[in-house]
């Protein structure tokens, strides 16, 4: 006979199969994202030079050092998916997650998404026009297929989008110490266009030009808070997070 217990439905639980490696995947690679490759030269146009553009940064990381620690925290402690959706329902209520939930969902992600859409098409698109800009058309339609490749792949499992995530962060870490490299051998070379002699020229210290610098930092730095929106899907939050925090 039956029991009460065998015809109760299991409760709906997420697949745990985000390990150490898939969650320092995700978190670099939606940290080294589009905002990285184009950030560091509005950055030194508004802020005017090469000392302040540096202080910006390394306030701009340590901002986001410490969000990513109080996160870490929080991961620990409430062990849901969601992010700060979750965190605020926890401590506001119903109401203001809500709104949190609709701002981030109908404005937030999908603008931050067609920005990145659009800078990932343009750079891709760039090499084929030597002499002229790509056609907005052609990075449109781009950006438009990216975005798409990438739902498809996220409906498939968590183990597939994890997968492409790695890809493309090796691709991008690998793309950022290229860059880094020839900057090395500049300096060796002794090109450095008198920019460490004056470190502070032409510095800006009003509010719009260092407003602005500060926006497009934090805006490289976004994505320090990915990891605690699949809590459920990690194995053994309670280490994983705080690991790779602290990496």
């Amino acid at each position: 006979m039956a029991t009460e217990k065998d015809s109760s439905p299991d409760k709906l639980k997420l697949k745990t199969e985000v390990g150490l490696l898939g969650g320092v995947s995700l978190i670099a690679g939606v940290m080294v994202g589009s905002g990285i490759f184009m950030s560091p030269q509005y950055v030194l146009i508004y802020i005017g030079s090469p000392g302040a553009s540096l202080l910006i940064w390394a306030a701009s990381g340590l901002l986001a050092m410490l969000a990513s620690l109080c996160y870490a925290e929080l991961g620990t402690v409430i062990r849901e998916s969601g992010g700060e959706y979750i965190y605020i329902l926890h401590t506001s209520g119903n109401i203001m997650a809500f709104i949190c939930a609709f701002t981030n969902n109908i404005v937030l992600r999908p603008t931050s998404m067609i920005a990145v859409a659009l800078i990932f098409a343009q750079n891709a698109l760039t090499p084929f026009y030597d002499d002229c800009q790509p056609p907005n058309g052609a990075v449109k339609c781009l950006a438009a297929l990216g975005i798409m490749v990438l739902t498809v792949v996220n409906c498939f499992n968590v183990r597939s989008s994890i997968t492409v995530t790695v890809l493309f962060t090796a691709m991008k870490v690998l793309a950022l110490i290229i860059i880094m490299t020839g900057g090395v051998v500049l300096l060796i070379q002794g090109d450095t266009s008198n920019s460490l002699q004056n470190f502070f020229e032409g510095t800006k210290l009003s509010i719009r030009p260092v407003g602005i610098a500060f926006y497009q930092c934090l805006w490289s730095y976004d994505g320090w808070n990915t990891l605690n929106h699949i809590t459920e899907e990690i194995n053994h939050p309670e280490v994983i997070i705080p690991i790779i925090i602290l990496m």
